[in-house]
């Protein structure tokens, strides 16, 4: 998968804005867990948020690009305060339909 344009970012933010965080990273901050229970959330959807507490040992944006880089087409699509927004294409059955696409 290629970045995500600026329109597809912007639509997938307005998507995600009604979202609730279902990963939250704390004092142990990305783990083998972490990724796991991340990749368990995207078998049933295809966007997600990620709360990154206070007590986590990395930033926000920094823990957005570990997991980005550490799971297969995973894109980061907004970093806002401690909340990461991130996006991967259902392989089989895509319900987002991204512009431009």
């Amino acid at each position: 998968m290629t970045q995500l344009t600026p329109k597809q970012r912007a639509f997938l933010r307005s998507i995600a804005h009604h979202l609730r965080p279902v990963v939250h990273i704390g004092a142990e901050g990305v783990t083998p867990a972490t990724l796991t229970s991340i990749m368990e959330a995207f078998n049933t959807r295809e966007l997600l948020k990620v709360k990154v507490l206070e007590s986590a040992p990395e930033t926000a944006r920094d823990t957005a690009d570990r997991v980005a880089a550490a799971l297969e087409d995973v894109r980061a699509v907004q970093t806002i305060g401690r909340t990461v927004v991130l996006y991967r294409r259902h392989p089989q059955k895509p319900e987002i339909r991204l512009p431009g696409a």
